[in-house]
């Protein structure tokens, strides 16, 4: 039985990189159902997204519409996705045919247009992960103390804090398989959207884990290197290194 103490309760979800950009009205193509975001995404055929309108300033959710025959409530699978151009053509079911955009909706700057990778993927090819956090130290130490038989101490407050992780993977045969996508996703140039879900306690409910009873640490990543091991004896693995790029989420209440 999985359990906090034996540590196979843990697991490791993750969001690819190079798939979250912000697009205009005017990169609606009403005529043949296309939108143009940014180049050279990572956007996959068959990748989940979904849409919605932020404020480019805060990042938070912003006023607008999504242009019509795009619903926030709805999941879209990419179809097609130039890397050269970044136009994205996107399906209301997997494999199915293009949605049809009968209007290019509304963003007024600082509002915009979001696409970005639907939901954290479970990442079956883990051998193990680690995150380690620090803070830095500030001296404040000051002049005109009291001399004793001792020597003074510094005297040191906390300052920001940082941190950094990395997870071991096994290789497979299987291009589409997400633990190969996260290794290529190392030399992608333009990482936007790359995030971690890394549970120390899993408990499931029905397909999905639990939020309220799981434990786990959240954030948006760079993934900083990929170090490969071949050898004739042991199961082929690679070592992915990342670190937070923002302010990570601690969630280690069970209730």
């Amino acid at each position: 039985m999985a359990t906090v103490l034996s540590g196979t309760s843990g697991a490791l979800y993750y969001k690819p990189a190079g798939t979250k950009a912000t697009f205009a009205e005017a990169n609606v193509d009403v005529a043949d159902d296309e939108i143009t975001v940014a180049t050279y995404l990572n956007l996959k055929v068959g990748d989940p997204v979904v849409f919605s309108v932020v404020n480019t300033e805060t990042g938070d959710s912003g006023t607008g519409t999504l242009p019509a025959g795009i619903s926030a409530a709805t999941t879209y699978y990419v179809i097609t996705y130039t890397a050269a151009t970044g136009v994205l053509k996107v399906s209301a079911t997997a494999g199915g045919s293009s949605v049809a955009i009968t209007d290019d909706g509304t963003a007024v700057a600082p509002n915009a247009f979001q696409v970005e990778y639907a939901s954290y993927a479970a990442v079956g090819d883990v051998r193990e992960w680690s995150f380690e956090i620090t803070r830095e130290e500030i001296d404040v130490t000051t002049i005109g103390q009291s001399l004793g038989q001792y020597a003074p101490f510094r005297r040191y407050i906390t300052g920001f804090a940082d941190g950094e992780g990395s997870c071991m993977v096994y290789t497979t045969d299987d291009d589409t398989n997400l633990s190969n996508r996260m290794i290529q996703d190392v030399l992608q140039r333009q990482q936007t959207g790359a995030s971690f879900k890394l549970y120390i306690d899993r408990v499931m409910s029905g397909s999905t884990p639990s939020a309220a009873l799981s434990r786990s640490v959240e954030f948006e990543a760079v993934l900083t290197s990929a170090s490969l091991t071949v050898n004739p004896d042991d199961a082929q693995m690679v070592e992915i290194a990342f670190r937070p790029a923002g302010t990570p989420t601690f969630d280690f209440s069970k209730s």
